[in-house]
Order: C-alpha cells, then sequence, then structure tokens
C-alpha cells in the first residue's frame, strides 16, 4: 500500500510503507532546521560573518517560507506527542497603517498559530448542575490556560463539570494521537495484532502494543491502519461514536465529523496515527474513555442544568461495545504513558493513571492542541478526565495530562473517591453494538 502526502507547496509525495519512517524523519530534520532559523530570528541573534546583498535576500527569503512549511508539516514532524520548549512570548501586535484596514489575526510566535495560550476559560459557563468540589478542581488545574476541562463518571455518563462549555460544545478539533485507542481496539478486535505482537520500525527495531501507546508512535499506529483499511476502521470510529453527538440534550452540542472517505493527505495511515479526516470533541473523549473504563458501555452524556435534572438523571446506553475482552490488552500502555511515556507530567498519583495524549496542529483554526483522555479506577469509584488545551508552542499533550494529574490528585487529597454514589437504574436506548 502507498502513503500519499500531499504539501500545499509541491506536488503530492508518493511514499511506500517501508519509506514512511525515512519521510517522518526527513521532515522531523527539515522542521527542526527550520525552527532552528525561527528561533534566531525571533530572538535577534545574527551570524558573526558579515552579510551580502545576497545573502540577507535568501534570509529575507527564508523567513516567508518557514511558517507554511512548518504549519503543513507539524503533524508528520512531531512523533511522539513530546513536550515542546517553554515559550511564554506574547501574541505580536498588529503594525498600525495611515488608512483603515482590517485587523490581521494575533500571530503566536514559533509557530503557525493564531488562538493565545491563555483565556478566561470560565467565562460563560453555567454550573447549576455541577459537583462543585470536581468543579473548583478543574478550574485551579486549568487555571490561565485556553482549554476545556471534562470530568464525568464512566459508570453512568453523568457529566460532572466542563470548564470552558463554548469550547468544549464546538464541532471539534483534530483528535491528533487520542485516535490510537479506538485504532488498538479495532486491530485487536480484528485479530489483527494481539498485546504480544511487535511491528519493525527500522532496521532491527521492533515495537509492540505497550510500547506504541506508552511512547506513542506513528509508524506502528499507521501500519495498524494499513492493515485495517479505511472500510474496517471506519466502521469502528462510527461504533466509538465518532462523527455523532455524544450527549443527550446538551444544548448547544455540536457533534465532531468522521470523513466518508480515504483522507488524500496520508491516507488510512495519517488518519489512525494523527486523526486526519476526523473532528473530535472533548466530550466525544470523554464518551470513548468511559466506555474503556467501564469494560464497553458507551452512554450517551448526561449535563444536568440544575438540581431537577440531576435528581431525574437516568443513565442512557447508547450502544454496547464487544471489548471487554481487549481492554486489558491496552491498559499497560495507557498507564505506561503516564509512568513513563508521553504523560509523565501527569505526575504521580495514588491511584494509577490510564489515559492517552495528543499533540498536533489543527489545520483549520489554525491552532496547536494538547489533548489527554484518561481515567483513574479507586476501589469502587472511577473517574474520567478529559483535558484539551489550545494556543501556541506552550500547548502540548504532556502539558494536558499535567492539567488532569492536578485534578485527580487534588481530589484525592479531598477524599472524593472515599465517598460511594449510589448508581441511578440504566435505561438502555440500544443496545446493539452495530447501530
Amino acid at each position: 500500500m502507498v502513503l500519499c502526502f500531499k504539501s500545499r507547496l509541491t506536488r503530492p509525495v508518493r511514499v511506500g510503507h517501508n519509506g514512511l519512517l525515512s519521510f517522518y524523519k526527513s521532515i522531523l530534520t527539515a522542521v527542526t532546521a527550520l525552527a532552528a532559523v525561527c528561533a534566531l530570528d525571533a530572538a535577534g541573534i545574527q551570524s558573526a560573518a558579515p552579510k551580502t546583498a545576497r545573502s540577507k535576500a535568501a534570509a529575507k527569503k527564508r523567513r516567508r517560507t518557514v511558517a507554511p512549511v512548518a504549519a503543513h508539516f507539524v503533524k508528520a514532524a512531531s512523533g511522539a506527542d513530546a513536550a515542546p520548549p517553554k515559550d511564554t512570548a506574547e501574541a505580536t501586535p498588529v503594525k498600525k497603517t495611515a488608512g483603515p484596514v482590517a485587523p490581521a489575526p494575533a500571530h503566536i510566535p514559533g509557530g503557525p498559530w493564531r488562538v493565545p495560550n491563555y483565556a478566561e476559560s470560565t467565562e460563560g459557563d453555567s454550573i447549576d448542575g455541577d459537583d462543585m468540589q470536581v468543579r473548583r478542581a478543574a478550574v485551579d488545574a486549568l487555571g490561565r490556560l485556553n482549554g476545556s476541562v471534562v470530568v464525568a463518571d464512566p459508570e453512568t455518563g453523568r457529566v460532572l463539570t466542563i470548564v470552558n462549555q463554548k469550547l468544549a460544545f464546538k464541532s471539534g478539533f483534530e483528535p491528533c494521537s487520542t485516535i490510537k485507542v479506538p485504532v488498538a481496539l479495532a486491530a485487536l478486535s480484528e485479530s489483527i495484532v494481539d498485546r504480544d505482537t511487535v511491528i519493525r520500525i527500522y532496521g532491527s527495531t521492533t515495537v509492540g502494543m505497550t510500547q506504541a501507546l506508552a511512547k506513542s508512535n506513528n509508524y506502528y499506529f499507521a501500519s495498524l491502519g494499513e492493515k485495517l483499511g479505511f472500510d474496517r476502521f471506519h466502521y469502528y470510529a462510527k461504533l466509538f461514536g465518532l462523527g455523532e453527538k455524544a450527549g443527550l440534550g446538551i444544548e448547544g452540542e455540536q457533534a465532531g465529523t468522521l470523513t466518508r472517505e480515504t483522507p488524500s493527505n496520508g491516507g488510512v495511515g495519517m488518519m489512525t496515527s494523527f486523526g486526519e479526516g476526523i473532528t473530535l470533541t472533548p466530550l466525544q473523549l470523554t464518551a470513548i474513555m468511559s466506555a474503556v473504563a467501564n469494560g464497553g458501555t458507551l452512554y450517551y452524556l448526561q449535563y444536568p442544568r440544575g438540581q431537577r435534572d440531576l435528581l431525574e438523571l437516568t443513565p442512557r446506553v447508547k450502544r454496547r461495545l464487544d471489548i471487554a475482552q481487549l481492554i486489558p490488552d491496552i491498559k499497560p500502555g495507557m498507564s505506561g504513558a503516564v509512568e513513563y511515556g508521553t504523560a509523565r507530567r501527569a505526575g504521580d498519583a495514588h491511584e494509577t493513571i490510564y489515559g492517552k495524549t495528543g499533540t498536533c496542529t489543527d489545520p483549520h483554526s489554525p491552532t496547536h492542541l494538547g489533548w489527554f483522555g484518561s481515567f483513574t479506577e479507586a476501589g469502587n469509584q472511577k473517574l474520567v478526565v478529559v483535558v484539551l488545551l489550545t494556543g501556541g508552542k506552550l500547548v502540548s499533550g504532556g502539558a494536558a495530562a499535567a492539567v488532569a494529574g492536578s485534578v485527580y490528585k487534588e481530589l484525592d487529597a479531598q477524599d472524593f473517591f472515599a465517598h460511594a454514589r449510589i448508581p441511578a437504574p440504566v435505561t438502555i436506548a440500544a443496545q446493539s453494538a452495530g447501530q
């Protein structure tokens, strides 16, 4: 099978299966070099060698082309969800002119992004039905970061709080590497791999399921995508609720999108390693993580808007997913992400955290994205925490994991998990996994 990576600046480049890693490496090298040029230029560092008129013109030309190249290839070059360098620079001010002109979007130094790192993320939230203990922990953990936090009970589908509802209810962003959780379950379900199967990455280097999830190995999941094929993965993506609303009667919620055909940019390999052709909402990721946490029940998420809604809340099942026997095969990789992988910034918690990070640039905003979908099990208590961060290069999956880790630790310090919650009776809306 051949993957096609289409650049906005050049003609399509066709890359064979065995050349995918080389492609990733070449793009990584190019973007790293370009990023270094940008960093030197932004810092005002100049070469000691005298500049000729020709070298000055060449430098000017390079500066013009750095941003679009980095914007297009940032997904392919980022590899695993490593945290980017710290940068607290503010947006570059727009230059004033004599005549009336429309203001240009603020540019975030260090990349092509147009979304700030910081915002008033609680502004406009309706919190009448929130669990206030959970909300305080989520608000404190997010701080001034521009993002959203969703916390839910995976045994009922009740949403306990949503910080930054405007962002959470939007039509979604690229999933980045969080898509690897449903990809892993689809591949296991189809017996394409098992937990111990290893895939050769390059030379004698091989990677198995646990390491690939913990370290977020793009080549491994691109390979699973090629083996699954578009039609089979599309079927499983729909089962997990992609392309449809996750909530039941949540006012303002928009559904994410799911492409109906193989993405032109990178094919199914990019779809299963970065989520190309998909937009994911924080609520959708919350529903997926809840299904993994509870053994395969995909609930409609319900967000009570007041005390009456809360008293009348009855869990509603969207569909049952036949994944209970597969979940033990992915949990070591999800806990490994926190212990030694891409989510290490979640830190040490009293209870094990299972999670998956995602870091990439959404091409539509454009914004850099940091995702973390997670859950924990404390005795009979389970909790799902999903974090989405938007902004510039401060943003990453690791940064999102740090926010979620703070939520878990603050709740644990308040003995949140020590108090049993009485589950409501379950109403089955749809039991068939095929619906």
